[in-house]
């Protein structure tokens, strides 16, 4: 897992960093949701700002748990299901490279660089590891797709399959819905962003994984 971090967020430092190009992406996402009635990220940043509870656990959570559950998330899948292990990894890592290609060809400039936005996690950074001018601690302008979004996803997909009790499974389908409202509301993606990074995750689970078990369907396993 680690091998494959370094190159993500390599990749993701040599993105373009021409805010004209990323700023007029984001107006475009932004007019679109508009259009589409998916504009919720102006009230939710709102009813985060100030609040300083809020602040903290929705920082916390963004700079986190996206790099410390999904590498668990791994190695309970490979202890508790090694048969399932490699096509669920493969399904993480084909999204995750699709990502990056959009980082690449698409940049886009989070709502947290646009007016009327509070970058939550500046608000927060006396109390944190991440910096107190740039949020995102890395290229600013990879908003689209939300690979925090789709990482929670895939999380809450193996958590889910691994699952023998129905909270455990709830809490599994929990974590990537807190997840999309924790990006949305400190203002590092769009509305569109989540739903982008959910659907590279859920093509490449139904590709490499779905597929197979349709052809040899594994026994349920459970962690507990």
């Amino acid at each position: 897992m680690i091998a494959f971090l370094v190159p993500y967020d390599l990749i993701r430092m040599v993105a373009s960093d021409d805010r004209g190009p990323a700023l007029a992406h984001a107006r475009a996402i932004l007019g679109l949701e508009r259009h589409l009635g998916l504009h919720v990220e102006a009230p939710l940043n709102a009813a985060v700002t100030g609040v300083r509870w809020a602040e903290l656990a929705t920082s916390f959570w963004y700079a986190g748990l996206h790099y410390l559950v999904t590498p668990l998330v791994l190695i309970a899948l490979y202890r508790f299901a090694p048969e399932r292990y490699r096509p669920a990894r493969s399904a993480l890592m084909l999204a995750t490279a699709v990502a990056l290609v959009g980082y690449l060809a698409y940049p886009t400039a989070p709502p947290r660089m646009l007016p009327g936005y509070v970058d939550t996690m500046i608000a927060t950074a006396d109390v944190g590891w991440w910096p107190d001018h740039n949020s995102a601690g890395l290229n600013q302008l990879a908003a689209m797709p939300s690979m925090h979004v789709g990482w929670a996803l895939w999380c809450g997909l193996v958590l889910a399959g691994l699952a023998r009790h129905r909270w455990q499974r709830l809490l599994a389908h929990a974590y990537p819905l807190v997840t999309t409202v924790v990006v949305v509301a400190t203002a590092n993606h769009w509305t569109l962003d989540a739903v982008a990074g959910a659907v590279l995750v859920l093509g490449a689970w139904w590709l490499l994984v779905h597929r197979r078990r349709a052809v040899r369907a594994p026994e349920p396993v459970g962690l507990l």
